[in-house]
């Protein structure tokens, strides 16, 4: 008996010494700057309720329609359910299991000379069974699945994160495409006015058929472009209507301009991208989730001590069975070492350790591509700013080459093609300009997005 608590306490020992690796956030594999390379180093913050940012009540009252009615979320949010039952599941291991069934059995006896007799046997019984938890095994086990319900629960937040960006860039293609359509609209206003200024001069003998034919189709590709533009507005309503839950009917939203480009947004660092960004905190639970199942497939070893009990009645009379002198019971506790199981330890075992591998390189991987991407969106707002710049300027020259154009054609100092090069000019700068516009707004989101912002 003193050898057996001898090895028992040896037992815990061992087991005691397999402590867990102490992970840390920080392990990505490579040096975390002190603060970001791009954006003239700015350490940019995720901001609270970023969609308030833009200012607009129409944005933020279509992202609230969506993340409360999205079905892609609601499956996000039943995943978290289902990994929250199923920690639940994994932990029940630890509790006394314990199992009752009732029972009827008609039995018939032949004697000889005495003919069959038959009469009906009851019968209650009850089982109990517990394995006593005494290495941790089933708790780490346990504590696994709840890190990996916080996975779930982070990605959730991350899909939320997700659907407010995508709902916002959708509404802003949207707010664009329609601005698109109204430049071109007054393109195709001017480019009839010039069309008709040409016939009126065809007419007159003072230019040839030829400048007629050049006028009219440069309106014709102008109407085409419009036709274009549309079916791209009809394309984006149908989208965003998914997003928001609703049937894509294609029904149009009264909007009306971009909004400014928000201010800069406070200081932050680097490093805390790791603990905000809710794809890294998902990945990092994973990483301590794996690390507890190879503690537990470990323990898989260590002898397992169980209490288990039986009992119940047994009677011909249905009233003796809540007799408690009629029933019988037993208790047993019993202790289990595997000796020999084809490699079956061995494997999980390994199996764990390759897991662990895997998330931790994943979770290194991830967390380069966020800093790439914070990094990315700062350094796209300083060009896309340069870039905007120029096309204000670039309007603004061909507005004013436009006006000089007509005055010029009209009093034969220029030709034809000269002139509907400056209306093609016009629309060209006018539509660069609006696009650069969406896509300094689309790439703040991108990059409030990348910090891991609240909604």
């Amino acid at each position: 008996m003193i050898k057996f608590l001898l090895w028992i306490a040896l037992l815990l020992i061992i087991t005691g010494c397999n402590m867990l690796p102490q992970r840390q956030a920080q392990e990505v594999g490579t040096a975390i700057p002190a603060q970001w390379t791009a954006g003239q180093g700015s350490n940019p913050a995720a901001p609270d309720q970023w969609v308030d940012a833009f200012g607009d009540a129409h944005l933020r009252a279509l992202v609230d329609h969506a993340l409360a009615n999205n079905y892609e979320l609601k499956s996000a949010s039943a995943r978290v359910d289902a990994a929250i039952a199923q920690a639940r599941i994994d932990g029940s291991g630890r509790w006394p299991q314990l199992f009752f069934t009732a029972d009827h059995e008609q039995v018939k006896i032949r004697e000889a000379g005495f003919g069959a007799s038959r009469f009906g046997v009851f019968e209650a019984l009850f089982g109990l069974s517990w394995e006593l938890d005494v290495w941790g095994r089933i708790r780490d086990f346990r504590q696994a699945s709840l890190l990996e319900a916080d996975a779930m629960a982070a990605d959730y937040y991350g899909a939320r994160l997700s659907l407010a960006a995508r709902v916002a860039q959708s509404y802003f293609e949207l707010v664009e495409a329609k601005l698109q359509a109204a430049v071109i609209e007054q393109s195709i206003e001017d480019r009839t006015i010039i069309a008709n200024l040409v016939r009126g001069r065809f007419q007159h003998g003072l230019v040839r058929g030829l400048d007629l034919r050049l006028a009219l189709t440069d309106l014709a590709n102008a109407e085409a472009q419009l036709k274009q533009i549309n079916n791209s507005i009809q394309t984006i309503t149908r989208r965003l209507e998914i997003l928001l839950g609703n049937y894509p009917m294609g029904k149009e939203l009264n909007v009306s301009s971009l909004p400014p480009l928000p201010a800069q947004i406070p200081a932050g660092l680097p490093s805390q991208l790791l603990e905000r960004r809710p794809d890294l905190v998902a990945v990092f639970s994973r990483l301590q989730a794996a690390d507890l199942r190879v503690a537990s497939s470990e323990k898989l070893r260590l002898p397992r001590i169980t209490l288990t009990a039986a009992g119940g009645t047994r009677s011909s009379d249905l009233t003796e069975l809540i007799d408690p002198r009629a029933a019988a019971w037993n208790v047993f506790a019993g202790l289990m070492q595997p000796l020999f199981t084809g490699g079956r330890i061995q494997g999980e075992i390994l199996r764990n350790q390759a897991r662990v591998e895997e998330v931790l390189n994943f979770y290194k991987n991830t967390a380069l591509n966020a800093f790439r991407e914070v990094e990315q969106a700062l350094a796209a707002e300083e060009w896309l700013r340069q870039q905007e710049a120029s096309l204000r300027k670039a309007v603004e020259q061909t507005e004013a080459s436009q006006a000089l154009a007509i005055y010029s054609y009209r009093n034969g100092l220029i030709g034809i093609l000269t002139l509907l090069d400056s209306y093609r000019s016009t629309l060209s700068a006018q539509s660069a300009y609006l696009s650069v516009t969406r896509q300094l707004l689309s790439n703040r989101i991108n990059l409030y997005l990348a910090l891991g912002g609240n909604v």
